[in-house]
Protein backbone atom coordinates (compact mmCIF):
# COMPACT_ATOMS: atom_id res chain seq x y z
CA UNK A 1 0.00 0.00 0.00
CA UNK A 2 1.27 3.44 -0.89
CA UNK A 3 -0.25 6.76 0.14
CA UNK A 4 0.62 10.22 -1.10
CA UNK A 5 -1.02 13.31 0.32
CA UNK A 6 -0.24 16.98 0.69
CA UNK A 7 -1.27 20.54 -0.01
CA UNK A 8 -0.13 23.64 -1.88
CA UNK A 9 -0.76 27.25 -0.88
CA UNK A 10 -1.45 29.19 -4.06
CA UNK A 11 -0.54 32.84 -4.59
CA UNK A 12 -4.20 33.90 -4.46
CA UNK A 13 -4.53 32.38 -0.96
CA UNK A 14 -6.46 29.31 -2.06
CA UNK A 15 -5.42 25.76 -1.24
CA UNK A 16 -4.90 22.81 -3.54
CA UNK A 17 -4.68 19.41 -1.90
CA UNK A 18 -4.57 15.76 -2.81
CA UNK A 19 -4.82 12.36 -1.22
CA UNK A 20 -4.05 9.24 -3.27
CA UNK A 21 -3.79 5.59 -2.40
CA UNK A 22 -2.01 2.94 -4.42
CA UNK A 23 -1.85 -0.80 -4.11
CA UNK A 24 0.69 -3.18 -5.61
CA UNK A 25 2.29 -0.36 -7.62
CA UNK A 26 -0.98 0.85 -9.21
CA UNK A 27 -3.44 3.63 -8.45
CA UNK A 28 -6.31 2.51 -6.23
CA UNK A 29 -8.40 5.46 -5.02
CA UNK A 30 -7.97 9.21 -4.73
CA UNK A 31 -9.82 12.08 -3.07
CA UNK A 32 -10.86 15.11 -5.13
CA UNK A 33 -10.84 18.11 -2.80
CA UNK A 34 -12.88 20.27 -5.18
CA UNK A 35 -15.84 17.91 -5.29
CA UNK A 36 -15.30 16.28 -1.90
CA UNK A 37 -15.63 12.86 -3.55
CA UNK A 38 -13.45 9.81 -3.94
CA UNK A 39 -12.43 8.56 -7.38
CA UNK A 40 -11.95 4.82 -7.79
CA UNK A 41 -9.28 3.67 -10.24
CA UNK A 42 -10.84 0.24 -10.80
CA UNK A 43 -13.69 -2.04 -9.80
CA UNK A 44 -11.99 -3.23 -6.62
CA UNK A 45 -11.60 0.35 -5.43
CA UNK A 46 -15.24 1.06 -6.22
CA UNK A 47 -16.27 -1.02 -3.19
CA UNK A 48 -14.08 1.16 -0.95
CA UNK A 49 -15.35 4.36 -2.61
CA UNK A 50 -18.98 3.42 -1.99
CA UNK A 51 -18.32 2.53 1.64
CA UNK A 52 -16.33 5.70 2.38
CA UNK A 53 -18.86 7.97 0.67
CA UNK A 54 -21.78 6.24 2.41
CA UNK A 55 -20.14 6.68 5.82
CA UNK A 56 -19.18 10.29 5.02
CA UNK A 57 -16.48 10.44 7.69
CA UNK A 58 -13.47 9.85 5.43
CA UNK A 59 -14.40 12.71 3.07
CA UNK A 60 -14.94 15.10 6.00
CA UNK A 61 -11.64 14.09 7.55
CA UNK A 62 -9.67 14.64 4.35
CA UNK A 63 -11.43 17.91 3.52
CA UNK A 64 -10.57 19.24 6.97
CA UNK A 65 -6.98 18.03 6.77
CA UNK A 66 -6.32 19.37 3.27
CA UNK A 67 -8.07 22.74 3.75
CA UNK A 68 -7.13 23.51 7.36
CA UNK A 69 -4.45 21.40 9.04
CA UNK A 70 -2.07 20.90 6.12
CA UNK A 71 -1.91 24.60 5.09
CA UNK A 72 -1.35 25.67 8.72
CA UNK A 73 1.55 23.25 9.04
CA UNK A 74 2.96 24.27 5.69
CA UNK A 75 2.88 27.96 6.63
CA UNK A 76 4.56 27.19 9.96
CA UNK A 77 7.45 25.29 8.36
CA UNK A 78 7.87 27.79 5.53
CA UNK A 79 8.11 30.46 8.24
CA UNK A 80 10.86 28.50 9.99
CA UNK A 81 12.79 28.30 6.73
CA UNK A 82 12.32 32.02 6.05
CA UNK A 83 13.71 32.89 9.49
CA UNK A 84 16.78 30.77 8.77
CA UNK A 85 17.31 32.41 5.37
CA UNK A 86 17.10 35.89 6.90
CA UNK A 87 19.51 35.05 9.71
CA UNK A 88 22.84 36.84 9.52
Amino acid sequence: IQRLYGCDLLSDGSVRGSNRYGYDGRDFISFDLGSGKFVAADGAAEVTRRRWEHEGIEAQRWTNYLKEICPEGLQKYVGYGQKELERK
